[in-house]
């Protein structure tokens, strides 16, 4: 599967939209958050859970916490 196939997530669709909504990419995102921009598009793709930065995602974008538990 190429990169051009490859759709995200529930949850990557929403974090992609709050970043485009800010003016920020990926790059910003992964470094407040403290993370490789690698892991971080693991995680908008559904390849990893990313559980252990999923608040810290949410709190960065300023973002509703309770939107996890609609997409999980």
């Amino acid at each position: 599967m190429n990169k051009q196939e490859r759709e995200l997530s529930p949850v990557g669709k929403i974090i992609k939209k709050r970043l485009v909504d800010i003016n920020k990419n990926q790059t910003w995102l992964a470094n407040k958050v403290g993370m490789n921009t690698k892991y971080l598009s693991l995680i908008l793709y559904g390849e990893r859970s990313g559980k252990k930065y999923l608040s810290d995602i949410f709190n960065v974008l300023g973002l509703d916490p309770e939107l996890l538990d609609k997409t999980a």
